[in-house]
Formats: C-alpha cells, structure tokens, sequence
C-alpha cells in the first residue's frame, strides 16, 4: 500500500491543506511532536494557513525519541486525523509542518532552528513532569534529570527549559528579538510558570539575559482542550481505508476543539482565530474551568475505570453509577470556579458527559492514569483547598483522591515519576487511616488538606468502599 505523502494520491473524500505547501515557510517551532499536537496546535495552524497564508509553518521538535520525527520524514510532513463520532468519520491529512528533526540525535540543529530569525513562536506540549517544576518551592526542581543537566551543561541542553533558555541566550547574542514561548500543557497559569521557571535557569548562567527575557520576551498562558487516544493498529487501519493510502502517524480524535490564548506575542502569531481560537486578556478562568471539569473529573473516571477492571473511559460511562460519580464530582467542584466569560457552566458540564461518552473514542484509562501525582494539584487538590476555604466540605475531591489511592493498592504498580515513594505509601496503608502513608509523601499534599481531618476522613472512606 503506498504511504501519505505529496505524492500520493488519496481519496477525493478526505480533506486536504487549504494551501500551496510549496510556499509555506518556517514561523514556529513546536517541541514535543506527540499525538496532542497533532491533533491541535497543527490543526489550528492549517486553520489560519487556509485563512491567512504567512510564514507560519511548523518546526516540528521531538525531545527524545525519532520514530515520530522519521514516520513525518517519510511521509512529506503529512499525516491524517480522523475525526470521530456516532454520526461517522471524516479524515482529513494535516499538513502546517515544513520540518521535523529529533534533539536527541540532532540537538545543534535544535539549537540552530530556535536561533533562526524567522522563528517568532516556540510551543510546547512535553507533559507536566517535563518542566522540572518544584512542587514544593514553584521553582526549578533542580534533582530533576534535566534540569540538573541543563544547569551543569547550559550550552548543551536536553530538557525543554534547557532549549529554550539557549535559544534565547543564542537570540541575544544576535541582536534578535526573542521568541513568544507559548505552553500547552496542563499547567494552572502555565505561562507564568514557564516564564519563571526560564527566568530562574537564564539567572543561573547569565543574569543580564535573564534581565532581557524578562523585559523583551512574552510568555502567554492557553487553555487547550481535545481528547486524543493513542493510536492504536485499528486507528492506521481506519486512516487506510479512509484515505486509500497507509499513514504511520494517523490519529483518532473527537469532534470538539478548543483553543484559548492570552493575546501577548512578542512579533506576530498565525490566525489561529481562523480555527475557532479565542483570544482573551485573562486564560485562567478558562483554565481553571476546564482543569477542574474535564480533567479533574478525567481523573477520576479513570481510576474508577481501573478499579472496576474497564479499559476505556467510554466503558466506565456506560455503567450508569460509575457516570453518575463524574457529574457528581463535577457539581462538586464548580462552586469554587471564578465566572468563566462566554461559557454557561451546566451546559458546559453536560457537554463534557457527552464527550466522555462517545462510544467511537477509545481512550484508555491507563494512559489517563500516568502522572497522576503531577496532575493532582491543579486537578484535585486546589479545587479542594478551595472548597474547604469557602465553608464546603470538599468531599467531591476526597473522593476522587481516595479513589486514586484505592486504584493503586488495587494495581499495585504505577507510571509516575514518584512511583518509588507512591508505592512505599501503598505499602503502609492501614484501614485504621488508609490514607495516612500518602500525606507522608513530601510537597504532595498542600497543609490546608494535612491538617484538615474532616476531609482526610472523607478520603478514608472513599478507599474502604474500594478496598
């Protein structure tokens, strides 16, 4: 079967660039060429292509591994979505990335990209855990592979912060304007964070760049909303069929798409408005709104899912109790939202209970879990530090934290950077105060939630009636 790419010829039914490719130049660099931005970022770049044609192209980075950026290389940049629901599929071939290449075999050309005049905007989707944040401090965790690297060999990086940070050193070495770093990972005011945590490595190497990214360069914050199952054999083959040609890197996706962006860019951005992006002064109500909705009851569902021995989060909807706990969960928590512009919050809520239901979208449970001690905090354990300050018993959150706590006894492994300590934690727990082990785990737990032994108990017993 011959493979995607300019020269294929693909059926006439799918969706093609709204564009001359041929004329399409480098605007972005994008780092972290996982199935997430695929499904977005680029979507909406083709979007404002189709719009408004400019020098907007994608540098598409990968950090670590190749397969990604070699599959992209042998298709010409192309690959497809197809969007799914009850009412069919349509597939449409993507095709806003003018390059690809791999830091890890390649990190100068990395470098030499983010270094290139054109390049106006950096985005990253490198998944929380990528930052090296400090839970504790909100700072650099300088124990974190990384950021240790990066700080010991700043001219030579191999985390994220660490491209960005010589990237920028490079830019002002040049007499360039610096780059608008723009993060789309599920971080609460993730540009704030991303700036300081840039700020505080550019400090360490050179404080007067730290001084210039600090006065020249933007960092705006975005809420970014899709689901996206990994790909699977049955995904490439429902692209083959769709597409009359084969596609390594085809996707699954739902309908819905959403973008909101804090509107500060250092020099230009794409109209990435033509895709349906809302720009806006202030994300974090958006942000906050969908971290505590959509992810936090996400969360939860998975871990109910993992509990009850389901593989996708469609499954765990289709039992109408284990449903009800995420609409639950969700009335819970949407008192300790800041008014949201635009957005009618219980229409929002049943939207969400749409979502998660559709029954083409095969989202496992497994791959919602991983992390979980990175996505607790803006998730889980903020929303419940506010509850508790409003008067509220919080007891949405404790369940969904004891339910966590019960998936893992269940499991009794996990994919997460503090497994070691998750693990031990399991390992201790008592009936008597199942959940004690798991406050003992440093930075994990806010004190507000330490020390508040109503809502501890509601956790408790939220893990007995998993046991």
């Amino acid at each position: 079967m011959e493979r995607l790419s300019d020269a294929a010829v693909v059926s006439p039914q799918v969706r093609q660039p709204g564009f001359d490719r041929k004329q399409l130049t480098p605007g972005i660099v994008h780092i972290g060429l996982g199935a997430f931005h695929r499904a977005h970022q680029a979507v909406y770049t083709q979007r404002a292509l189709e719009a408004a044609f400019g020098p907007w192209g994608i540098v598409a980075v990968n950090l670590r591994s190749p397969e990604p950026v070699e599959a992209l290389q042998a298709q010409d940049g192309l690959y497809s979505i197809t969007v799914r629901s009850e009412a069919g599929d349509s597939s449409e071939v993507i095709g806003s990335t003018v390059e690809w290449m791999c830091a890890a075999n390649d990190r100068q050309a990395v470098l030499h990209a983010l270094a290139r005049p054109e390049i106006r905007v950096v985005t990253l989707t490198v998944s929380e855990k990528a930052y090296g944040l400090d839970p504790v401090t909100g700072g650099l965790d300088r124990a974190h592979p990384a950021v240790s690297a990066d700080l010991s060999s700043p001219h030579s990086p191999i985390g994220a912060l660490g491209f960005l940070v010589e990237g920028l050193a490079r830019r002002k070495q040049a007499g360039l304007p610096p780059y608008t770093v723009l993060c789309c990972d599920n971080l609460p005011s993730n540009g704030k964070v991303i700036r300081r945590l840039v700020v505080e490595m550019a400090s360490e190497r050179d404080p007067e760049l730290a001084k210039w990214i600090e006065a020249e360069g933007a960092f705006p914050s975005s809420m970014v909303d899709r689901i996206v199952p990994a790909a699977t054999q049955e995904t490439r083959e429902r692209a083959e069929r769709l597409l009359g040609v084969s596609d390594a890197l085809a996707l699954d996706t739902e309908p819905f798409l959403q973008w909101v962006i804090e509107d500060h860019f250092v020099d230009g951005r794409p109209a990435w408005e033509a895709g349906g992006a809302l720009f806006t002064g202030n994300v974090e109500p958006y942000e906050k709104m969908k971290l505590r909705l959509l992810n936090g009851s996400h969360t939860l569902l998975a871990h109910l899912g993992i509990l009850a021995g389901l593989e996708y989060i469609r499954d765990v909807m289709a039992v109408p109790d284990l449903a009800q706990k995420a609409r639950q969960h969700m009335q819970g928590v949407v008192s300790t939202l800041d008014p949201v512009p635009g957005i009618d919050l219980p229409a929002y809520i049943e939207e969400l209970l749409a979502r998660f239901s559709n029954p083409t979208i095969a989202h496992r449970n497994l791959q919602i879990s991983l992390d979980t001690t990175q996505k607790l905090p803006q998730r889980l354990l903020l929303p419940a530090v506010d509850a508790l300050a409003q008067g509220g018993d919080g007891a949405a959150t404790a369940y969904a934290v004891g339910v966590w706590m019960a998936a893992v006894r269940k499991r009794g492994d996990l994919d997460d950077p503090r497994r070691t300590e998750v693990l031990e934690a399991v390992s201790r727990m008592d009936a008597a105060d199942a959940s004690a082990p798991f406050f003992d785990i440093a930075g994990l737990f806010p004190n507000a939630l330490t020390k508040a032994r109503p809502w501890r108990d509601k956790v408790n017993q939220a893990i007995l009636e998993n046991w």
